[in-house]
């Protein structure tokens, strides 16, 4: 997602969760440290760049010497980051990390494009193997105040590997339309859950979507204004 949309508050609930149902090494990387997260089942170890690291690329091949289970990188800046990210993930290690893009789907072109052009068919390569999936989000303003988070979710089934694979991410959409059993789910179907809801309104919800087509009309809802909404800073 953009700046401000949420993506380091989502990423600390991960951690947060696997810290309190897991027995893990999980090391983090990340400019700055935004959330402090105490040793519970998991042991969590924060680095911070430019204080306990020159780069995110050199924390990711320390970290990868010391056994992690879990890597959490902030931002995805640059190849070498991207490619380390790669190569752990490959390895058997959950990697979470995060992109500035619009998408879903443009979270893997982003990916392969940021690669010269004789790499970039390993790269898909490497990302259909070893893909889980792919969440974008937005705050969009909340009815009464604050903002509610909205999220498009990408699950990386057979399909969505095969089209990776073969270069063909213009036909990724299609799976997030119909994959709704595997728990894929365009940004449109968030906005009218929480449209329908009485959480954002209309205007807003088209505000913030590339397909405001798909948007239904708040006058064909069956709305209930909620009593509170749930709330993100970041």
């Amino acid at each position: 997602g953009p700046t401000g949309s949420g993506k380091s508050t989502t990423q600390a609930a991960m951690i947060d969760y696997i810290n309190r149902t897991r027995a893990c090494h999980v090391v983090t990387v990340e400019d700055p440290i935004e959330y402090v997260h105490q040793h519970r089942l998991a042991l969590v170890d924060q680095r911070q760049v430019g204080i306990d690291t020159r780069s995110f690329a050199d924390a990711l091949r320390s970290a990868f010497r010391e056994d992690p289970d879990v890597i959490l990188i902030g931002e995805m800046r640059d190849v070498e980051t991207m490619r380390s990210a790669l190569t752990i993930a490959e390895t058997g290690h959950l990697v979470l990390a995060t992109l500035h893009t619009n998408d879903a789907p443009q979270a893997i072109n982003r990916i392969v494009d940021s690669f010269a052009g004789p790499q970039q068919q390993q790269v898909r390569a490497q990302l259909a193997a070893c893909l889980t999936g792919v969440i974008y989000q937005q705050l969009v303003p909340a009815v009464g105040g604050g903002r509610v988070a909205a999220f498009e979710v990408l699950v990386a089934n057979v399909a969505v590997r095969s089209m990776i694979k073969d270069g063909k991410t213009d036909q990724i959409r299609s799976v997030l339309l119909t994959n709704l059993r595997q728990g894929s789910q365009t940004l449109e179907r968030s906005l009218n859950q929480l449209l329908r809801a009485g959480l954002v309104t209309e205007r807003d919800a088209r505000a913030h979507s590339l397909y405001p087509g798909e948007i239904q009309v708040a006058s064909n809802l069956t709305a209930r204004p909620s009593r509170s909404a749930a709330r993100q800073d970041r």
